[in-house]
């Protein structure tokens, strides 16, 4: 099985489209409707994921990271309740904001006020936080042994917490800096969220299959799980593009 999903992951990266714009372009298209009105442009192109993906997944991989260096990766319990049911109310305001947007693409339909790329971003950034800080403490129980797994928050309190909406303000200000030369940078992050998120799905789902979900007692044991969830993400993403592809050429619609 690692052998076929090494050559998964190969396949993609050595198969059109070959450069590393338009591979991020592919990953944007089959998760993100990818308007350009309401994407980020630097240099001239668009970010290959909407300003709400983009902070989605921006948001995500820095919780995922944040959680790392916090040296939470063997953590299994969720944030205290408090912090919790703040980081959910973060999702709310995305929820809000989203159905305010959608509900602008009607001119006869009401709206609570005119949405703006800035909004998209920062409510996006604050779910992609609260929804790290859902999957981690999942996947760390799915991973590790019971010997390894620690009963303690991923995020234990509203000052750590605090650090956290510290990096979310800093990818908010980048992002909307739009210089030139974060193309790249941006683009390559944003959908490393992408395919950080799948995989830890593809990954959760292998160690199910194979009951050895609890199993990990050393790094080394999450290699084959870790190399088959991102070839399974890998999958989805081309199923998902291949598919939208379909839907559009049929409808004519901008999915």
């Amino acid at each position: 099985m690692l052998t076929v999903s090494a050559l998964v992951i190969a396949v993609f990266l050595f198969s059109p489209p070959l450069t590393l714009l338009d591979k991020t372009q592919a990953i944007g298209y089959a998760v993100c409707h990818q308007i350009p009105a309401r994407s980020f442009h630097l240099a001239g192109q668009p970010l290959p994921l909407c300003a709400r993906c983009t902070g989605i997944y921006l948001g995500a991989l820095l919780g995922i990271v944040g959680m790392i260096l916090l040296r939470r990766y063997h953590s299994v319990e969720f944030p205290p309740p408090a912090l919790l049911v703040t980081l959910l109310t973060f999702t709310g305001l995305m929820g809000i904001d989203g159905v305010n947007s959608y509900l602008s693409f009607f001119p006869k339909l009401p709206h609570l006020y005119e949405p703006q790329n800035w909004l998209r971003l920062t409510t996006g950034s604050l779910h992609g936080l609260t929804m790290s800080a859902l999957v981690f403490p999942i996947m760390n129980g799915g991973f590790w042994h019971a010997s390894r797994a620690k009963m303690e928050p991923v995020i234990k309190n509203f000052r750590e917490l605090l650090l956290f909406l510290g990096g979310i303000m800093g990818i908010i200000l980048i992002v909307l800096w739009e210089q030139p030369f974060l193309l790249y940078p941006l683009a390559l992050l944003s959908t490393l969220g992408v395919l950080l998120m799948l995989s830890i799905v593809g990954s959760m789902f292998v160690l199910i299959l194979t009951r050895q979900e609890g199993a990990a007692r050393t790094w080394s044991d999450l290699i084959l799980p870790g190399v088959m969830g991102l070839a399974i993400a890998i999958l989805i993403i081309e199923a998902m593009g291949g598919i939208r592809a379909i839907l559009i050429g049929a409808t004519g619609l901008r999915l």
